[in-house]
C-alpha cells in the first residue's frame, strides 16, 4: 500500500499547492519564458539578462518551472523547453486563457462568499457584459472587444476538434450562432470550400466578424449578422446551425429560448451542431465539474450540463436523433448532433 499512499498523498499536496502551481505558470507565460527556451538552449543569467529579473530569481522560476515540465535542464546547466512548455509554447489559445485566469481569482479568492452569493462587482461579470446587461445588442466596441479577442484566440483550437468530429462538406449552408468574430465559421470554411457561411451574434461583435471575413477573403461566401438570440429571430436559410461553446454560458430559460429560435430557423432536413465541453465527459471530469461549475458560478450565468441534460433539452424544443459523436478530446469539447425531421431520425 505505500506506492497507493504516495501517490494519495502527492494528490493531495498538488491540490494544496495548486494556486502557486498556476502563478508560476502565469509568471512563465508573462515573461514569454517559453518563447525564449524555445529559441534553444540557455544559461539562467542569459535568461535573467533577457528577462529583467535577478539572477537569484530567474533560478528560482526555472527550477519550479523544471518541476512543473515547462522547463527541463540541458547541458552545461542551460535550459530547454520541457514536454508541458513544449505543448503551451505551440497552444496559444491556452497562453491566453492562464492570462485571463488573474481576473478568475479575484473573484474566487473567496468561494465560500461566491457559494453564498455574497460577491459583489465580479470581475467576470463585467469581463462578459452580455451577462447582465438589459440590452445586450445595444453593447459598444469597446465592451465586446475584450472577451471577443480571448474566443478568437480559443476558437482554432476547438474548431479543430469539432471538424475532427464531424465534417461540414454535406451542408449548403451554416449558422454559426454566438460565432464571435468568426474564427470558427473561417475554419469550417477551409474545410468545406463550397459551403455558404453565416455568423450571428451581437451587432458589436459582428463588425468584428464582417472585417475577418474580408481578411480571409470569405466576404463572398460569409455574412454576419447582428441582434440577439434572445430577442430576434434568426436568419433563414442554413440547412445547418452550430452553437460552439454558447450553451454553457447562459442559464435554462435562455438555452431553451436559443434552441427554439434554432429548430424555428432550420428547414425540414436540418442539423443542428453543439459543441460544448460537458459534465461527464470521459478524461474532462474535473474540468467540467470543477473549473467550468466555479467559473461560471463566478460569470454569473450559465452551468456546465451532461449529455443527459443537454438530450432532454433538445427534445423538449423539438428535434430527434440526438447524439454523442467520438471526441479526441472531450477536455476542449464534445460534440452533439440533432435532426429536425422524426423520419430522418
Amino acid at each position: 500500500m505505500r506506492p497507493v499512499a504516495r501517490r494519495r498523498a502527492g494528490a493531495l499536496f498538488d491540490l494544496c499547492a495548486g494556486f502557486v502551481y498556476s502563478q508560476i505558470l502565469l509568471a512563465c507565460v508573462r515573461l514569454k519564458l517559453l518563447d525564449e527556451l524555445a529559441r534553444g538552449p540557455v544559461s539562467a543569467d542569459e535568461l535573467a539578462a533577457r528577462l529583467a529579473l535577478p539572477a537569484e530569481s530567474m533560478r528560482l522560476l526555472l527550477e519550479a518551472a523544471v518541476a512543473l515540465e515547462l522547463a527541463q535542464p540541458r547541458s552545461g546547466g542551460r535550459y530547454g523547453l520541457g514536454l508541458l512548455g513544449a505543448e503551451l509554447f505551440g497552444n496559444p489559445s491556452v497562453a491566453a486563457l492562464i492570462e485571463h485566469h488573474a481576473i478568475v481569482y479575484q473573484d474566487l479568492r473567496d468561494p465560500v462568499a461566491l457559494l453564498r452569493g455574497e460577491v459583489g462587482n465580479r470581475q467576470l461579470t463585467g469581463y462578459w457584459p452580455y451577462v447582465n446587461a438589459e440590452t445586450p445588442a445595444a453593447l459598444s466596441g469597446e465592451q465586446v472587444a475584450p472577451y471577443t479577442q480571448l474566443m478568437s484566440a480559443s476558437q482554432p483550437m476547438i474548431a479543430q476538434h469539432v471538424l475532427h468530429a464531424y465534417s461540414f462538406r454535406s451542408h449548403r449552408c451554416l449558422l454559426d450562432v454566438g460565432g464571435g468574430n468568426g474564427a470558427f465559421v473561417s475554419a469550417v470554411a477551409a474545410q468545406a470550400p463550397e459551403l455558404r457561411c453565416m455568423l450571428f451574434d451581437l451587432p458589436a461583435v459582428a463588425e468584428h466578424a464582417r472585417a475577418r471575413f474580408a481578411a480571409n477573403g470569405l466576404a463572398e461566401r460569409a455574412t454576419a449578422y447582428g441582434g440577439s438570440f434572445l430577442t430576434d429571430p434568426l436568419p433563414q436559410g442554413a440547412d445547418v446551425i452550430s452553437l460552439v461553446r454558447v450553451i454553457h454560458d447562459h442559464d435554462d430559460e435562455a438555452v431553451l429560448t436559443l434552441l427554439r429560435a434554432a429548430r424555428a430557423a432550420l428547414p425540414p432536413d436540418g442539423t443542428l451542431v453543439i459543441a460544448e465541453p460537458m459534465l461527464e465527459g470521459r478524461g474532462a471530469e474535473t474540468f467540467g465539474a470543477a473549473y467550468f461549475a466555479f467559473y461560471l458560478l463566478a460569470m454569473g450565468s450559465g452551468k456546465p450540463r451532461s449529455f443527459a441534460r443537454i438530450s432532454e433539452m433538445l427534445v423538449e424544443t423539438g428535434f430527434c436523433g440526438i447524439k454523442l459523436l467520438p471526441s479526441t478530446m472531450p477536455l476542449v469539447t464534445s460534440v452533439i448532433l440533432a435532426r429536425t425531421t422524426p423520419t430522418l431520425c
